[in-house]
This record gives C-alpha cells, sequence and structure tokens, in this order.
C-alpha cells in the first residue's frame, strides 16, 4: 500500500513507534540540501551496514529498512537489564520534484546513514513575452 499526501509531512514522523503501537524504534533523521543534492541522514548506531539496513528508492519514495539484532548477555547470577530496543524498523519518506532516482549513493560512518540523491537543476525563469492583441 502506497501512502499518499500532499505535504509528504505525515510520512516522515515515526508516530506508531512513539505512541508504543509497534516494537519499532523510531530512526532519527534529519534532511536537508547540499551543493545541489538532498541528503538524508539516519541515527543507526550499532548496527551492521552490509547485513542490516537496505535503502531504496522508487516511485518517489526513499525507504531505509533494517534490524537491530538482540545480543543477550547474562552476569554470574544470570541478571539482564536492557533498555536497547532490537527488531525491524522502516521509515518511507517522499521525495521533492526533481530528485532523481538514477544517481543515488549510501553511505555509513559512525552510526550514521547518509543518502544523497540529485536535485534536478531548476529551469532558467523565461523573459517575459509581449502579446499582441489582434482587433
Amino acid at each position: 500500500m502506497r501512502l499518499q499526501s500532499r505535504s509528504g509531512d505525515e510520512l516522515r514522523w515515526p508516530v506508531f513507534p512513539l505512541l508504543g503501537l509497534t516494537q519499532d524504534f523510531p530512526m532519527r533523521l534529519e534532511e536537508f540540501v547540499d551543493d545541489g543534492h538532498l541528503v538524508v541522514r539516519a541515527e543507526l548506531p550499532g548496527i551492521d551496514p552490509d547485513k542490516d539496513i537496505h535503502v531504496v528508492v522508487d516511485e518517489g519514495l526513499l525507504t531505509i529498512t533494517g534490524e537491530r539484532r538482540s545480543e543477550t548477555k547474562q552476569d554470574e547470577k544470570g541478571k539482564h537489564f536492557s533498555e536497547m530496543q532490537y527488531g525491524s524498523f522502516s521509515r518511507t519518506l517522499p521525495l521533492p520534484d526533481g530528485a532523481s532516482e538514477k544517481d543515488v549513493t549510501a553511505t555509513y560512518r559512525d552510526g550514521i546513514l547518509e543518502v544523497r540523491l540529485a536535485l534536478a537543476k531548476p529551469a532558467p525563469p523565461k523573459a517575459a513575452a509581449t502579446i499582441p492583441i489582434k482587433h
């Protein structure tokens, strides 16, 4: 099912995880334009990017999915406490007009996934044209 929105803002907020309606953890994002590219950065510490992160651009949407795997260790008394969130996660962002689905790169460094998409250069404004009036 494809979610549609006029502004796309509803897709940018991880509402369900914050409301506790899923076990997924919210993925923190930032989005900005840099040197003719749309840049989306996702905070994903402690995740193996080769095994556990997938980036897909399709039909004007950028989707980042993955999984944070649990490694449970017990101390000598058999007790374990953790506030870490594990499981699968997914975020989908609508891409702005002019974003190229062909020139996409993704890098992962220091727990940050960065996805860069080329933006089309805006067409130069056309000169005003004077229209003759026929009588």
